[in-house]
């Protein structure tokens, strides 16, 4: 046994060493106290907006309270509530994080700095936001640890990720919203925490003046919305730099058209609120309980591998369609970088079902007529069934096309990439960027480097060829109408593959087609 005093000093040692590694940040709301582990310095949990709960429900993001005492940042913070879109068994936008509790109460992202053992912050490096994926209906700040892309970076990055309102909390549609509420509340918090990031990264490390906001699926959707926010002409301005990873623009309509409204109609008669006098104050009054399940079962019943509350034409923070504000160069950022998956479509293709190209142009557009999906037929004749068919309509009508509006958005200062990786579906590339602990399938440090660092290069330098390190990909010139993009893929022998290629010209026969006819698909 130990005599008591030495007891004492080594109580008091290990004190000092646990407060050494547990560094305290005052963001004059509230302090929080993160940890460190190894070279990296994180906080969980921070909470960036007061809880949109009660007549918060379906409004604007408001700052958060006053909160005395030190809160504990070590933990993952609630997820906001989630909803299914049905069409499992496998669904490649699900988190891979750690199940954490739902709740309305959400409104929290997490920093990750390089740092010595002490957590002392590094000054003013480069900042990455990552917004995640899931259809804008599901996902959490948990499935992204920040210090994979730091370790990328040769600790040159600061990186925050952020959770955002989902389903009908975040994307409630209709005039009685834009009369009493907020419409697009979702793509409201990401902008909110954006503006907190300029106000307070500084305290971690980062520059305010170097952001990059990077996002996959409906994460890069939402870079496309901020993209286009306030008609390209947000201020002060929030971001430098942007990166899509399989940009998601589903139908986006305006908020009172038909399809909006009906959906706010569906939702007042599952809440029993049709007949309220006013209805968003009896839905701001439903219970969490009674209102999370609406929310599931609105999106489960919608079309297969479609998403049902998605972002509007509000009028405000996005003033016009996507497609046409793009074409019009009403764009924020400096530069971009965009990767699309090879086979984008397949995982929200129902494989069940036969059906044409055409025919399933009307099913997935709604105001789509015979004369359009004929031209589709006419333009998928050829590619045959299955992945080169009805699954390349949804994927390139939702996913990779409007990537390509998007590049040609940025000309002389955008890159375009493809993530080929056998079976290159959908979110297959996430794990290259986050691999959380696990080995990617193509466990192969020359191809993991190369992809990776592409992103980490862009971030610091906006420019992806001056690169944190040598790795094997190639001058990647800068995307042109019919120029070359990255192919990331691997051989048959299982070595990466790395070079420039071409953009396949019926590609953008297609492309050209879905952009003619956005106002009636409604992108």
């Amino acid at each position: 046994m130990l005599p008591l005093p030495l007891v004492s000093v080594l109580a008091s040692s290990v004190a000092v060493l646990a407060s050494a590694q547990a560094p305290t940040v005052d963001l004059g709301y509230a302090q929080y106290q993160g940890s460190t582990t190894g070279n990296i310095t994180s906080f969980l949990g921070i909470r960036y907006a007061a809880a949109p709960v009660g007549d918060l429900r379906f409004a604007a993001p408001q700052p958060p309270a006053n909160v005395s005492g030190v809160q504990q940042a070590t933990a993952q913070p609630n997820q906001c509530n989630q909803a299914s879109t049905g069409m499992s068994p496998t669904n490649p936008l699900e988190s891979r994080a750690t199940t954490v509790a739902s709740s309305e109460d959400c409104l929290f992202l997490n920093v990750y700095y390089p740092s010595d053992a002490t957590g002392t912050p590094p000054s003013k490096l480069p900042t990455l936001v990552w917004i995640h994926g899931g259809g804008y209906i599901e996902g959490n700040a948990g499935g992204a640890n920040g210090g994979d892309i730091i370790a990328q970076s040769n600790n040159g990055v600061v990186v925050v990720v952020i959770q955002y309102r989902l389903g009908i909390f975040g994307f409630l549609p209709g005039s009685a919203v834009k009369n009493g509420g907020a419409l697009n509340a979702g793509l409201l918090d990401q902008d909110f925490a954006l503006r907190w990031i300029q106000a307070h990264i500084t305290k971690f490390g980062g520059d305010p003046a170097k952001v990059t906001i990077w996002g996959e699926s409906a994460g890069a959707g939402s870079v496309l919305q901020h993209v286009i926010a306030h008609g390209g002409k947000t201020k002060p301005q929030l971001f430098r730099g942007a990166i899509t990873s399989s940009t998601f623009l589903p139908s986006q309509y305006v908020y009172s058209d038909r399809l909006p409204e009906l959906l706010y109609s569906e939702v007042l008669m599952k809440a029993n609120c049709t007949t309220a006098s006013d209805t968003l104050a009896c839905l701001r009054a439903v219970p969490e309980a009674t209102i999370a399940p609406i929310n599931n079962a609105i999106n489960i019943a919608g079309f297969y591998g479609t998403f049902l509350t998605v972002p509007v034409i509000d009028g405000d923070f996005i003033q016009e369609s996507p497609t046409a504000a793009l074409k019009a160069g009403k764009v924020n950022g400096q530069a971009l970088l965009s990767v699309t998956n090879a086979f984008e479509g397949n995982v929200f293709v129902n494989a069940s079902v036969s059906v044409t190209p055409g025919d399933y142009s009307l099913e997935l557009f709604p105001y789509f007529g015979t004369p359009q999906s004929s031209t589709v037929d006419k333009l998928y004749d050829g590619l045959g069934p299955g992945v080169f068919g009805v699954d390349a309509v949804m994927g390139e009508s939702i996913f990779i096309c409007p990537t390509y509006y998007l590049l040609s958005a940025f000309p002389s200062r955008s890159w375009k990439g493809e993530f080929a990786i056998p079976p290159a579906l959908h979110g297959n590339d996430v794990a290259y960027y986050f691999p959380n602990g696990v080995a990617p399938p193509f466990n192969n440090t020359q191809f993991i480097d190369a992809f990776a660092q592409s992103f980490t290069s862009f971030i610091i330098n906006l420019d992806p060829n001056k690169k944190v390190s040598d790795t094997i990909t190639p001058h990647w010139a800068k995307y042109s109408v019919n120029g070359t993009q990255m192919l990331f893929n691997e051989t048959s022998e299982g070595k990466p593959e790395v070079v420039s290629i071409g953009t396949d010209s019926s590609l953008l026969e297609r492309c050209s087609f879905w952009n003619s006819v956005a106002n009636i698909t409604g992108q």
